[in-house]
């Protein structure tokens, strides 16, 4: 799991971080990576990854493509990629995932449905 959040926190695409001091509602609809610390209500739509740290608190439905989790979050989640819930992470929703990792200690309350092969993007041939 801290590769996938190394990944995140070091990544140049980050475009939006919520810190753990912020409140925000609304509708967010974004290109890049998306880290909150802190507080969401609404949706929250990306064509890349979110990182969902341990203090944060969402009542949303969110989408992207790999999905990490270590907070609260009550709503509905789809990672067209990975789902990664760590042991502190609390979903109480259906989940929409290509792969999905759930540490011991994790709270999963709701609907799991596996996306089909012909969701994933498509990856090379081997030559």
């Amino acid at each position: 799991m801290a590769i996938f959040k190394q990944e995140m926190s070091n990544s140049k695409q980050n475009e939006t971080i919520i810190g753990s001091s912020v409140k925000v509602e609304g509708t967010f609809v974004g290109e890049g990576n998306v880290i909150i610390e802190g507080q969401l209500q609404g949706n929250l739509k990306t064509k890349h990854n979110i990182n969902v740290g341990p203090s944060a608190k969402l009542k949303a439905n969110i989408e992207g493509q790999d999905v990490y989790i270590a907070g609260t979050l009550h709503g509905n989640v789809k990672a067209l990629g990975k789902l990664q819930m760590t042991s502190t992470a609390k979903i109480v929703g259906n989940v929409e995932a290509a792969a999905l990792n759930v540490e011991t200690g994790a709270i999963l309350n709701g609907k799991c449905n596996m996306l089909a092969e012909t969701t994933l993007p498509e990856k090379p041939e081997k030559k």
